[in-house]
């Protein structure tokens, strides 16, 4: 915080305060400024005006009535109508400068060049009447007046005040004259920009963000990166699920959600996997995905470069082009699609521990600049086009799998399904076939043959700084129930063939996501074997939705999941409150 921030002033209490409030409206303290309060006197006058209104009103009303039905013309007037329109122009005059005093006074703040030169004088007046300039303070010290915050709106210490100089560049970024993407390069400070930000947000929309914290987080670490024009952060809850045994190891799983019974149920299948002795994983495969489209003038060029890509004399050559922008990325294989005379092309590479978009992405660019050299009337569309497939439920990710694919499994004992899970194993096999297998063909599911694997895959994602927006791939889970041990075990397992995940870049590197993947003994990159913590994590996860497949179904079949959460989301107490 500069000097001038932390300079402050304290006038006598009887002085005025501008107060900045969230409904944008400029209140002043004080006697001269206060809404006039009638007396009885001018009561009685209201009193008698409103009557004397309505009274000529209805005359008016009548008469015009008899007038019609009648065929009277109606600019021809008596007396009397000629008196009552008088008396009703002087009360409705009289009654619009009445109420017109008290919308005046709570005017909402002008954008307009010539209301803020307005308001700025009288800032000046107010900096020269609280300091009593000449007595004790010299005029052109950097002693700033400050102006205060509703320190609710947000969120701020009672300290944290609006200095002049931050009132000028809110105004500046409400009237336009400075982008608000530009605050932070300006002012060389992300947490004032942030600030400036937001109160020009709230002037400008006439919205408060009450309740939406902004002290408290660390906005140089998202600068470039994670998030443009913060103005604030969003708080979610995070608990743990755990101890998760898998591999012969302990994990104890941090789940951000919202959604109540989530974070127990996972726990619960969590308990059931360990007392049966743990669940085992396998990585079947790793690599990021990314698919250009380029377009040829026949659809017999655009073959032709499909064989070559595919030829694999020429796989080391690409190759070679691919891996030099990075140490980890990669080339595994290409997959071509034609459609026409444009051409889709599947790069698949390894990523080390990032979740490598960004890396595949350099390495595909290096392939293209290679083959224009071959092919000059290729014509490049776009680096990407949706053949990877990214963020999007796609049959080509569900086969081919992207990212880590995993399958994990645990056999659970009879005695556990009993005691843990309060159900049976025939029951179990018999609900995920005609649940997970058979519902979701018939609701023509892609991926979706799960009871709910995103629930779990986006909690994790979230706590751990993972892209939230790849759930959607990463969700692609078949769950699998059979009964063993002469019938009277249970063998469950989920099958995930597109986890994307990374422990280094992007979110990870946040604070809060970083303690989470520290508390999982995976975060940043793997000094001993590159990919290995990335690899690891993509294992929890799918243990994790193990779990939560676990328990969510034996819920279900014991006719507890609406119970579970009318208890774990307090449903009842709100029925019972509105009853």
């Amino acid at each position: 915080m500069d000097a001038r921030r932390q300079s402050s002033l304290k006038p006598h209490p009887s002085d005025q305060q501008l107060v900045f409030k969230p409904n944008n409206k400029k209140m002043v303290a004080g006697s001269n400024a206060s809404n006039p309060l009638p007396t009885n006197s001018m009561a009685i006058s209201n009193g008698i005006f409103f009557t004397v209104f309505f009274s000529v009103t209805y005359f008016l009303l009548i008469r015009w009535r008899e007038k019609i039905r009648d065929s009277t013309p109606l600019h021809v007037v008596t007396i009397s109508e000629m008196a009552a329109i008088m008396v009703f122009v002087a009360s409705s005059i009289y009654l619009l400068g009445f109420f017109g005093i008290s919308f005046v006074q709570t005017v909402p703040f002008s954008d307009d060049d010539e209301e803020e030169e307005k308001e700025e004088e009288i800032l000046r007046k107010e900096d020269t009447r609280v300091t009593s300039c000449g007595a004790a303070l010299d005029c052109e010290s950097d002693v700033v007046v400050k102006h205060v915050i509703n320190k609710d709106l947000v969120n701020l210490p009672k300290e944290t005040t609006v200095t002049e100089e931050d009132a000028a560049l809110i105004q500046e970024v409400v009237s336009g004259k400075i982008p608000s993407y530009s605050l932070e390069s300006k002012l060389g400070n992300c947490q004032r920009a942030a600030f400036v930000r937001r109160m020009a947000l709230e002037r400008l929309t006439g919205k408060s963000l009450e309740g939406l914290p902004l002290e408290g987080f660390d906005y140089q670490s998202i600068l470039g990166q994670c998030c443009e024009m913060p103005v604030g952060y969003v708080q979610i809850p995070v608990g743990i699920a755990g101890p998760m045994l898998l591999d012969g190891k302990e994990f104890w799983v941090p789940m951000a959600t919202t959604e109540g019974c989530l974070v127990a149920s996972t726990n619960r299948g969590c308990k059931a996997i360990y007392v049966s002795g743990g669940a085992t994983s396998v990585l079947l495969k790793d690599g990021m995905t990314r698919a250009p489209v380029v377009r040829f003038g026949t659809a017999k060029r655009a073959a032709e470069l499909k064989f070559f890509l595919e030829e694999p004399l020429n796989f080391d050559t690409l190759a070679s082009a691919f891996n030099k922008s990075s140490r980890f990325g990669r080339l595994q294989r290409i997959q071509c699609a034609i459609a026409g005379k444009n051409l889709y092309i599947r790069f698949s590479c390894s990523t080390g521990d990032a979740m490598g978009m960004n890396m595949v992405s350099k390495g595909v660019q290096n392939v293209l600049d290679y083959l224009q050299l071959d092919f000059p009337d290729m014509d490049v569309l776009g680096i990407s086009g949706n053949y990877c497939s990214d963020k999007k439920p796609a049959a080509v990710n569900w086969i081919e799998g992207r990212g880590k694919s995993v399958v994990c499994e645990a056999i659970i004992k009879e005695e556990v399904v009993k005691k843990v899970l309060k159900t049976t194993v025939a029951s179990l096999v018999e609900l995920n076939m005609l649940k997970n297998l058979t519902g979701s063909a018939m609701a023509g599911a892609l991926g979706g043959f799960n009871a709910h694997a995103s629930n779990i895959v986006s909690a994790v994602y979230i706590a751990t700084g993972q892209d939230p927006a790849q759930n959607i791939e990463s969700s692609h889970c078949i769950t699998m129930m059979e009964a063993v041990n002469e019938g009277k075990d249970l063998h469950v397992s989920v099958t995930m063939p597109s986890i994307e995940v990374g422990t280094v870049g992007g979110g990870t590197q946040l604070s809060s996501q970083s303690a989470c993947l520290n508390l999982l003994g995976v975060k940043g990159a793997n000094k001993e074997s590159a990919g290995m913590n990335a690899r690891q994590l993509a294992k929890v996860v799918a243990a994790s939705v193990l779990a939560g497949e676990l328990s969510l179904m034996s819920a279900i079949a014991a006719g507890q999941l609406v119970k579970s959460h009318m208890k774990y989301n307090r449903s009842s107490k709100d029925i019972a409150a509105k009853a």
